[in-house]
């Protein structure tokens, strides 16, 4: 089984938001769907990166960074041609 770490981005305000699950695709719906109630209020979103690992702990320790100060630089330079094309 995989776990993902994975980013959407509101297409109704364009903020990130930062997850992990072993379901991206059920998970990616649940957030459309507003069953979330974090990320109800601004759905609906695009799924803009994801990143695979073999264990739960890993997943969810790349997700803790991404959510950091550094982890938010670091996505921002590694999206910075996606981010680069919408302005």
């Amino acid at each position: 089984m995989f776990y993902y770490t994975y980013v959407l981005q509101s297409l109704k305000n364009g903020n990130l938001y930062v997850g992990y699950t072993s379901d991206l695709k059920k998970r990616v719906n649940s957030h459309n769907k507003g069953k979330n109630q974090a990320t109800k209020p601004f759905a609906p979103y695009r799924l803009i990166h994801f990143e695979g690992y073999l264990n739960r702990v890993d997943a969810k320790r790349r997700e803790v960074y991404l959510k950091s100060g550094w982890g938010r630089k670091n996505l921002s330079s590694m999206l910075s041609r996606y981010f680069g094309s919408k302005e």
